[in-house]
């Protein structure tokens, strides 16, 4: 049998998921506290993953043979 905390806290949590789904058709104060809590919580969701940089920078060998073409363009043209 559940504990009355376990109830008031599932309670909370399921209130806090309808404010957040039906925030739209809320009065304005509301609206506005819905919104802004669905932009917090979406960053916060969001600065859990990590920016990933590769280790190695896939189009260096590319961009330094475009660098080597150019300059014997250059040369040539002069």
């Amino acid at each position: 049998m559940k504990t009355l905390f376990g109830k008031l806290v599932i309670l909370g949590i399921l209130l806090f998921l309808i404010f957040m789904a039906i925030g739209d058709i809320l009065p304005p104060p509301l609206r506005q506290a819905s919104l802004q809590t669905r932009a917090t919580l979406n960053a916060w969701m969001v600065s859990l993953i990590p920016n990933w940089e590769p280790k190695t920078k896939p189009y260096q060998r590319t961009e330094e043979a475009l660098k080597q073409e150019e300059q014997g363009i250059r040369q040539d043209g002069k």
